[in-house]
């Protein structure tokens, strides 16, 4: 009897451990779910993607992520007018189109963007059911049009996209919610910092003005290989025309109300050498001008063309064969108020292109490539 008395004991023991090691996990699971909860809130509550509501007053947001934070920027930011474009448009200063221009613009750079890169962003500035276009119209679309990515496939873009920050899916949102880095290093870290981003300049490239000398970008160029063969003249085209068809002047037709400023950037003259190097120059040129003449037939359309400027000869203004210094940015703005370069007429880009043309024929490639730049 004492025998049976003690197993009973045994089992009644070991059922209140179990209850109690299932009560432990129960609190346990109580806890994480609280704490998963807690920084969800804390993440949907800061929004320092702007996902779901303007930037609080208060906190100093971090801005440096294109692809993650370009698209709640698009919608929940207050602006009239917007930069978008590859790594030609991040050392633009919007301060500079306010005081210039009168724009209240916010910057949304993709660094290496495609025309789909832009037609992305460009679909969610104009979303009509978007805070930002409920606040504000869209006055000016200030657009660089890189050539060299015009003949891309239509739906190549420059890096995949985080799908849960550009669409209306609020299942996938737990990829944000429950973020660790978007936790600790856009939220803690920046309390920590206790500063944030200046809007103003998000997105500057990393060179600071002591790389802009001809020392850095000849040290750093690796020039092609030579391409015997010549491009035929008209090869770029197809592609081109379906770049502009599908990605970037549906926009232009359908929001007649927005002044769109597209301009071909001021590469240094080492791109053109390049150019010349895979022997492309005659596409390129046609390309230029077939481009120049579509966008040309657009009431809402500026064009400007600042390739042909005397700055493109001096590497000193670059960091490398492509990308200038940020006073040029500001003097394209400059330009955008006043009209300074630009062109108007297929007359007009015919003469442009002359213009370049000459400067490629006449610049000294041979001493350049020759000197020992270290």
């Amino acid at each position: 009897m004492s025998d049976m008395m003690q197993e009973n004991k045994k089992i009644q023991n070991a059922g209140n451990s179990t209850k109690h090691y299932a009560r432990l996990l129960a609190l346990l699971l109580a806890l994480v779910l609280a704490g998963l909860c807690a920084m969800a809130a804390l993440v949907a509550y800061v929004d320092p993607f702007f996902h779901y509501h303007a930037p609080l007053a208060d906190f100093p947001y971090i801005v440096d992520n294109q692809l993650s934070q370009n698209p709640g920027m698009a919608r929940n930011m207050t602006y009239n007018a917007c930069i978008i474009g590859s790594s030609m448009t991040v050392n633009f200063d919007t301060d500079d189109f306010k005081d210039i221009c009168g724009f209240d613009t916010l910057k949304l750079s993709y660094s290496g963007a495609y025309p789909k890169d832009d037609s992305n962003i460009l679909e969610i500035i104009y979303d009509e059911g978007s805070l930002s276009r409920k606040t504000n119209g869209m006055d000016a679309v200030f657009f660089a049009m890189d050539i060299p990515v015009m003949a891309a496939d239509t739906d190549t873009v420059k890096y995949p996209r985080p799908e849960y920050l550009y669409d209306d899916n609020i299942f996938n949102d737990v990829k944000y919610l429950l973020n660790k880095d978007v936790l600790f290093q856009y939220i803690f870290r920046p309390i920590v910092q206790g500063k944030g981003s200046d809007l103003s300049e998000i997105y500057f490239s990393w060179w600071t003005p002591e790389y802009y000398n001809i020392q850095w970008v000849m040290h750093t160029y690796e020039e092609p290989e030579k391409v015997d063969e010549e491009m035929a003249a008209d090869t770029l085209i197809p592609a081109t025309q379906e770049n502009l068809d599908v990605n970037i002047l549906p926009y232009v037709e359908a929001h007649p109300e927005t002044e769109f400023y597209f301009f071909f950037p001021p590469y240094s003259i080492l791109y053109w050498h390049n150019v010349m190097q895979e022997n492309t120059l005659e596409a390129t040129l046609t390309q230029y001008q077939y481009v120049a003449d579509r966008l040309l037939d657009y009431d809402n359309v500026h064009l400007f063309y600042f390739q042909d400027m005397e700055e493109v000869t001096d590497l000193n203004n670059y960091a490398d064969y492509s990308h200038y210094k940020p006073e040029i940015n500001k003097y394209m703005v400059e330009c955008f108020k006043k009209g300074d370069h630009e062109i108007k007429s297929t007359k007009e880009m015919e003469d442009a292109l002359s213009k370049m043309r000459a400067i490629i024929d006449g610049f000294d490639f041979e001493t350049l490539l020759s000197t020992d730049w270290g």
